[in-house]
């Protein structure tokens, strides 16, 4: 079956979040593009142009040429080229959830014509596009693979809240199912990723690649973690000897604080899911989980303690959290590790006050059953906990912040928001 030329690709997109509407907008400079989504009120928003993730730039949008949003997915019709982007979480046992993805490839599926190709960019386990995905697609279009469609991966490498490493500025990976379909992927990545491609000789090579990439960071990050913990008992001030060590070329920056998300808390599940498929046990990739999956619960512990210290009652404090959402600059509360710390403070505190700017406070009442302000809560606080380091809450200073205090109050800064100076305790 002949595959379009690059010159007739028309891209449907499944999935329009933190990935797939920054990549339907660049692909929209150069090819017609039709994002489809399941969520109505996403759909309605998008067609004025509105993001509520902040991902995409007014001058992004205006710059796409040809794009509409829909959520009918009869649209993709219209398309030879589906890219699938749904998010590929986790459930309550810490097993992946494909649910998304395989929905979306039934979708596809019912979607798509002969020589078509469908291009999945979802984190997933070394095997899954073809042992999960491509059966739902045959089922749904009574298509046969290699013969009538054909498939690729390209993992996204989108950084949320970041604006400095733009979707055209993160070199690609890509792949397909056969030699031709790979050069063409390739090919149409590459008219939109300024930074370059790579051409993975295989699906499972590319699909592996991706999930490895948070594996190693989880690893590093749950060592520092580890370390910090060490140095607090050994009294040692952890920053110090981080800047120390950082002085040697090869020695990586990596900081201590909680690790959730929707990328570093989850992927590394996928490959030990898959490990544990074929009995090979990791060992090395859950010890990083633990121990970072526990940071939550030590830094509750160590505001306690540090608390009766001071002579601070805890059962009566009044704890202000500033800044709710996974990492900074970043709207996304999905799998945030500050709902941790905050339930396990709340079982000790007479009143927990959240505080971010960025959150949808519907979103968090929601997920978590929690109450969130967007404005700053009135102190006075018995402790301040700075979670996360939001740029309009390192704006305020260390002055506006202490101000927040009763006097001889708890200010505990978990990512060194503040300088040293300022006198917070860290991890």
């Amino acid at each position: 079956m002949p595959l379009p030329s690059l010159e007739n690709i028309r891209i449907g997109i499944i999935g329009l979040g933190y990935v797939g509407l920054p990549l339907a907008v660049y692909m929209a400079r150069h090819f017609p593009v039709i994002g489809y989504d399941v969520n109505a009120r996403r759909i309605a928003e998008l067609a004025e142009n509105v993001d509520r993730t902040h991902e995409v730039s007014a001058e992004e949008f205006s710059a796409a040429k040809d794009i509409s949003y829909t959520g009918n997915p009869d649209a993709l019709t219209a398309c030879n080229f589906i890219i699938v982007t749904v998010p590929t979480p986790i459930d309550d046992n810490r097993k992946p959830d494909l649910s998304a993805l395989i929905e979306a490839s039934a979708v596809a599926g019912a979607t798509l014509r002969a020589g078509d190709i469908v291009v999945f960019e979802s984190t997933v386990y070394p095997g899954a596009t073809q042992e999960v995905c491509i059966p739902e697609i045959e089922k749904a279009s009574a298509l046969t693979f290699n013969r009538d469609f054909f498939a690729g991966y390209s993992p996204e490498r989108i950084n949320p809240g970041d604006t400095r490493h733009r979707l055209p500025d993160i070199m690609k990976i890509t792949s397909g199912s056969t030699p031709d379909v790979a050069d063409l992927v390739d090919a149409v990545y590459g008219k939109v990723i300024t930074a370059g491609t790579h051409k993975a000789s295989s699906i499972r090579i590319a699909e592996a690649a991706k999930v490895i990439e948070n594996i190693q960071r989880d690893v590093n990050i749950a060592l520092v973690n580890e370390l910090a913990m060490l140095f607090k008992e050994l009294d040692l001030d952890t920053s110090e000897v981080l800047a120390a060590a950082g002085t040697k070329w090869n020695f990586h920056p990596y900081r201590p604080g909680l690790v959730g998300g929707h990328c570093i808390g989850v992927d590394p599940y996928y490959l030990t899911y898959k490990a544990e498929s074929i009995g090979f046990h990791p060992e090395m990739i859950l010890a990083g989980r633990r121990i970072n999956d526990a940071m939550a619960g030590k830094i509750a512990r160590d505001i306690v303690k540090t608390m009766g210290q001071r002579k601070l009652p805890v059962d009566e404090a009044r704890i202000l959290v500033m800044g709710f959402t996974f990492k900074e600059n970043c709207p996304d509360i999905r799998n945030t590790k500050v709902a941790d710390l905050v339930r396990e403070l709340d079982d000790c505190a007479r009143e927990i006050v959240l505080y971010d700017p960025l959150a949808n406070p519907e979103e968090v009442h929601q997920t978590y059953g929690l109450s969130l302000h967007n404005d700053l809560p009135q102190g006075p606080f018995d402790v301040v906990v700075l979670a996360v380091p939001h740029a309009e809450i390192v704006a305020l200073g260390a002055e506006r912040i202490e101000g927040l205090l009763i006097e001889g109050g708890l200010l505990y800064d978990i990512k060194c928001m503040l300088p040293p100076q300022a006198g917070a305790v860290r991890i």
